[in-house]
């Protein structure tokens, strides 16, 4: 009996010691996750939205038409690495005039409506793109001679060319603002059967939002 108990006080001692030298188990670690980067903005794919702004006219010659006009735009953008390029179109009605009275006749010439077909290339900072931009322009332009309670009056469409530069921000996933300036160079067109109106130019700013598909 003795020895029976002195054979497992034996093989405790000799259980405990080789549990001793075992290696202890490794202590779990956690590594925190990566943060979320954003998506880098992308600028492709078809866009419509709407605009508006002032114009005046660069005439050095006396006063020239002014005033606001507001309308929409489409377009269509290529994204390629960070260079962005693409083509826009936009149409708005315009009240940009002038009068001149003397001798009690009147004179007015306004602006109608403004349209213009452009291309746009330009660099994306991410959500900030900036650009330049330029080509065909059009203006319906109407001149009005009344006097003595009788009004004559004629509207032609004016051509030409525009050139310009903006900035567009991404504020949210599929909306923008941007802002831009435009110079806009028509050619003379003849009014009442045989009186040119000379090339005009007008200086026009504008700010547009739009929504991208």
């Amino acid at each position: 009996m003795k020895r029976l108990a002195l054979g497992i006080l034996l093989a405790s001692v000799a259980g405990a010691a080789c549990a001793a030298d075992l290696p202890a188990p490794p202590t779990a670690t956690y590594s925190k996750a990566p943060p979320i980067v954003s998506p880098v903005t992308n600028w492709s794919g078809f866009y419509v939205g709407a605009m508006g702004g002032y114009a005046s006219e660069n005439n050095s010659d006396g006063p020239g038409v002014k005033g606001g006009f507001g309308g929409g735009t489409v377009g269509y953008n290529w994204q390629f690495s960070n260079i962005v390029a693409g083509i826009e179109a936009d149409g708005a009605f315009a009240d940009v005039s002038s009068s001149i009275t003397a001798l009690g006749i009147t004179e007015t010439a306004k602006v109608d409506a403004l349209a213009t077909v452009r291309g746009r290339i330009g660099v994306a900072f991410d959500q900030v793109l900036l650009y330049g931009t330029g080509g065909l322009a059009l203006a319906d332009s109407k001149v009005s001679v009344s006097g003595s309670g009788i009004t004559l009056s004629d509207t032609k469409t004016q051509t030409g060319w525009t050139a310009g530069a903006g900035v567009e921000w991404m504020f949210l996933p599929r909306w923008s603002l941007k802002a831009e300036y435009l110079y806009r160079r028509f050619e003379s067109v003849t009014l009442f059967g045989g009186i040119s109106t000379g090339s005009s130019a007008l200086n026009s700013g504008q700010f547009g939002v739009n929504y991208h598909f």
